[in-house]
């Protein structure tokens, strides 16, 4: 016998968590479906934790640049107090109670198992099914990709769920995969005194990012000792027991650790999609401009394919909190969506890159300026490296994307976003006052060369 429900939030991450929080205080029946802790994986496995993690390796690196800058300075890694802070103050050693009160506090019914759609308005958990009356949300998220590469499945490898939890840096760490995660996590292990290799399929770094912040980031990595191995894929994974062996074809990599961060998956069969005659076999589900994937059914975050940020399914998910209270709002904008990488130096982007511009056929210019020439940069010498990039259309005359690569490069981009957001004018950003010294100001020198 089905239980009836406002609406029906199968995946409490932060944008089901939202959508599910914020109507349930307004006063609708709301049940949150989890199998998994309510949050999702930002607080307890992603960029919580994590940039706990990368906070801790950049004051060792800091430490180091000292005899640089003002004298002497000895700095001694210790993982265990990144281990104890993670465990104890973002993650409650991985416990949801908080965020689970913090919903039904709301008026919210929380049900914990794998939620599974089988009819247009129907969600089954185990052995019980709830019907929702005004809408049914989607928002499940992904789940690390495991490449199909011979050997590792038979291994104890690591993905992020699993790195988190060390409560040592280990001696050796071999990470397949340079996005985000890959990186960021390689570079501050790196910092707490692992021997690190990166194995990238793709030609360079950060692939999904300009070309000129990949060749930035790969200096760094390589002036840190980490072994970046691009063009090249695993064709086989082994361990015998303590150590991990990595095939690249003509060499082999040996280490104590293994880190896939190969990206994400979705599975939208298991979600049982199907039965609202959606696509199963996609890698996102399709959704108009408020989120609607069907019919009183509506899709939020990493399954609508716009990118997996926390940010981008809490925009998303307001939204469709505002769409379902018949609030007046406009639909979901993605051209100017910001990302930032968290390594040393930050790496923030957000709109189109000078590729994605020219293969959609705009008529584009660039202007590349060097951090370490710019006033602030000169000063902060030690780590200043990084650059800022902008691609206009020539048409129009405003950006259609930027990248600001460096110290606080993802403090710089909020410039750029608003910028790129607002379709603000070239010309009209030149006439802006921008503060000296800031780091910021390298905006004005990358504008300079559009002139």
């Amino acid at each position: 016998m089905s239980e009836n429900a406002d609406v029906v939030v199968v995946g409490m991450g932060p944008g089901g968590e939202h959508v599910a929080g914020s109507l349930a205080a307004a006063g609708l029946d709301v049940v949150g479906i989890d199998s998994r802790l309510v949050g999702g994986e930002c607080p307890y496995f992603g960029c919580v934790p994590s940039k706990m993690m990368i906070r801790a390796g950049n004051s060792l690196a800091e430490a180091r640049r000292v005899p640089v800058l003002a004298g002497d300075a000895q700095a001694r890694a210790d993982f265990a107090p990144v281990a104890k802070r993670i465990r104890e103050e973002a993650t409650t050693d991985w416990d949801d109670e908080i965020a689970v009160r913090r919903f039904t506090d709301k008026g919210g019914r929380f049900v914990r198992g794998r939620g599974r759609v089988t009819g247009p308005d129907t969600v089954r958990v185990g052995d019980q099914e709830f019907t929702a009356k005004r809408a049914l949300v989607l928002a499940t998220g992904t789940d690390p990709a495991i490449p199909p590469i011979p050997g590792l499945a038979d291994t104890p490898f690591w993905t992020n769920r699993e790195i988190v939890k060390v409560e040592q840096a280990p001696e050796s760490m071999v990470v397949l995969g340079s996005g985000a995660i890959g990186i960021e996590l390689a570079q501050a292990f790196a910092r707490f005194g692992t021997a690190v290799d990166i194995v990238e399929m793709a030609d360079r770094v950060l692939p999904i990012e300009e070309p000129e912040a990949s060749e930035v980031l790969a200096g760094v990595l390589a002036a840190e000792g980490i072994g970046v191995h691009t063009g090249q894929a695993a064709e086989r994974v082994a361990h015998d027991g303590k150590r991990f062996t990595v095939s690249l074809g003509s060499r082999e990599l040996t280490a104590e650790a293994l880190l896939v961060a190969a990206g994400r998956t979705v599975d939208l069969a298991g979600l049982g999609v199907g039965a609202l005659g959606l696509d199963t076999g996609g890698r996102a589900l399709e959704t108009d401009a408020f989120l609607r994937a069907a019919d009183g059914v509506y899709a939020v975050g990493d399954i609508t394919g716009k990118g997996a940020f926390t940010h981008m399914s809490m925009y998303q998910g307001q939204i469709v909190v505002d769409h379902i209270l018949g609030r007046d709002t406009i639909g979901a904008e993605y051209h100017a969506v910001p990302r930032v990488t968290f390594t040393d130096p930050e790496v923030g982007a957000v709109g189109l890159t000078e590729q994605q511009a020219r293969e959609r056929g705009y008529p584009v210019r660039t202007a590349t300026a060097q951090v370490p020439s710019s006033a602030r940069g000169w000063i902060h010498k030690a780590g200043n490296e990084g650059i800022i990039k902008l691609v206009e259309n020539t048409d129009s005359g405003v950006l259609l994307g930027a990248t600001s690569a460096g110290p606080h490069g993802g403090e710089v981009l909020s410039a750029l976003a608003v910028a790129v957001h607002a379709k603000v004018p070239v010309r009209r950003l030149r006439q802006m006052i921008y503060a000296y010294p800031t780091f910021h100001r390298g905006i004005e020198d990358a504008l300079g060369q559009l002139a």
